[in-house]
């Protein structure tokens, strides 16, 4: 029972993505893209080199909490969140539960020169061709909705058209989902079935992820304490949306986090922590 969201989801895909090929083939998608594929920005480097690491998330929606900020601008959101001191940008593409679109990505990415996430239920091929028109540099591949071998399928894909692969997770399980192909293994803090959030999930996962990944800690993030901690057990990334789009101006709000977080430790200038000793221990 735990999962019947998620699998409403991915039913709800399967049957968007036939009739998205309906209207462009996957054969037109790879011609468009003829001649196109070049490597973007690194969203891996850019969080490894990072004081902050901030995933600043583009969010109209979710299925949990409905409308956050229906008319939201992504110009204008991703703009000021490359303002205000984001590492790299995730733009949600789902439409019917999360109120996002492709439109929204190649918004983002003619606003920001920041590394941008596809964010979306990937089960194709095709949304990566898509992905890449877009000019995404990352992907998003969730373990709970893929098999291990379709996992490593979809992530060698994504490298072949230079997409890097954000792999969440939300349980140790999961971690079979882990490949060569994978950039970065995210921990989702939020169960996918049945959408509760507890970031401790993160704490917990810490010393089991592999070390040669770059860590990001997704959802449930809402304070530069938890930020701090977090980097503590070994985390370079920490996606955060709602915090920021339930605000008035979140570009203001992730500008404000931004600085509090500076604050809070000495080294700003240099990383919060170095990259090559992270604590990887439980708090």
């Amino acid at each position: 029972m735990e999962k019947d969201i998620l699998h409403e989801i991915i039913a709800r895909k399967r049957i968007e993505i036939i009739r998205q090929k309906e209207a462009v083939s996957e054969a037109r998608l790879e011609e468009m893209l003829d001649g196109k594929i070049t490597a973007g920005h690194s969203m891996k480097e850019a969080l490894k080199t990072s004081p902050t690491g901030i995933i600043a998330e583009f969010k109209r929606r979710s299925p949990s909490k409905g409308w956050i900020r229906k008319e939201a601008d992504p110009t204008e959101v991703v703009s000021r969140y490359g303002q205000a001191g984001a590492s790299a940008l995730s733009v949600l593409t789902d439409e019917e539960f999360f109120g996002g679109t492709l439109k929204d990505l190649h918004m983002a990415r003619k606003a920001a020169h920041l590394p941008i996430l596809r964010k979306d239920f990937i089960i194709s091929r095709y949304q990566l061709l898509q992905a890449r028109l877009a000019e995404a540099d990352a992907v998003l591949l969730i373990a709970a909705a893929l098999t291990p071998s379709f996992c490593r399928k979809l992530a060698d894909e994504a490298h072949k058209l230079h997409l890097e692969v954000l792999l969440e997770i939300h349980t140790e399980k999961e971690l079979e989902h882990y490949n060569g192909s994978v950039d970065m293994v995210g921990v989702n803090n939020r169960n996918l079935g049945t959408f509760h959030t507890d970031v401790e999930n993160s704490f917990r996962m810490a010393e089991r992820l592999p070390p040669d990944a770059v860590h990001v800690s997704e959802s449930g993030i809402a304070s530069p304490e938890t930020v701090l901690r977090l980097r503590e057990a070994g985390y370079r990334g920490f996606l955060m949306g709602e915090a920021f789009m339930k605000t008035p101006d979140p570009g203001k709000a992730l500008s404000e986090f931004h600085q509090v977080l500076m604050e809070k430790h000495p080294h700003q200038s240099t990383g919060l922590y170095p990259l090559s000793h992270p604590k990887n221990t439980q708090i």
